[in-house]
């Protein structure tokens, strides 16, 4: 089966419990005003298969805590979601946590397809204007929903925060990108830092209107 993915990344540390196996699906329909990965945003980059994937990411799992599936929205592809999540859950034991722009209402079907596959979700689209106070969420009316008995051990409140808000990774090709949920106007700052020291720097950030 077909996936567009933006990237996958091991450690991560900043997306849930311990050293997880990133996943980042590409194309998002929903694009949240002020969203920080609008370059994950666009469809049809990337394409491989669930099985080049499946294969990349099995040498991390003896290491790893988890996964995290992110993006993008991985439920516009719901399909290669699906087999991805079905073809690694047997060859891990850790959990599986899936952030997702989508209400969780309107994810019940599909996740009735995933039931004791996916431990964890964060649901709901991103808003610019809500407080940033709990952990794992871009806003404050983002819900993280514990599926399984290791989504509540692992997610449950008073243990949920990771400690470290982002990873920063560097490319091959020089490219410095951040896995993780920067507090508000972190990249704006840093951005605004960089220029002034005489560097050119864009983000992958969507600006608000003033």
């Amino acid at each position: 089966m077909r996936i567009f993915l933006s990237r996958l990344h091991f450690p991560v540390t900043s997306l849930g419990f311990g050293r997880r196996v990133g996943v980042w699906f590409q194309g998002c329909s929903i694009r949240c005003p002020g969203c920080v990965s609008v370059d994950t945003w666009a469809a049809g980059r990337g394409s491989t298969t669930v099985d080049a994937v499946v294969e990349a990411i099995i040498p991390w799992l003896r290491e790893a805590d988890g996964i995290t599936i992110s993006g993008g929205e991985p439920f516009d592809q719901v399909n290669a979601l699906e087999e991805l999540v079905r073809e690694l859950r047997p060859r891990m034991s850790g959990d599986v946590l899936i952030f997702s722009g989508y209400p969780y209402e309107a994810l019940e079907t599909s996740l009735s397809r995933l039931v004791e596959l996916v431990d964890a979700i964060v649901t709901d689209p991103f808003e610019a204007e809500s407080p940033q106070t709990l952990a794992l969420r871009g806003s404050d009316n983002q819900r993280l929903h514990r599926l399984t008995a290791l989504g509540r051990a692992r997610y449950s409140d008073g243990v949920v925060d990771t400690g470290s808000p982002v990873d920063v990774m560097v490319d091959n090709d020089g490219t410095v990108w951040m896995a993780g949920i920067p507090r508000r106007g972190d990249l704006e700052r840093l951005r605004a830092l960089l220029e002034s020291r005489g560097l050119d720097c864009s983000t992958s950030e969507a600006r608000l209107p003033r």
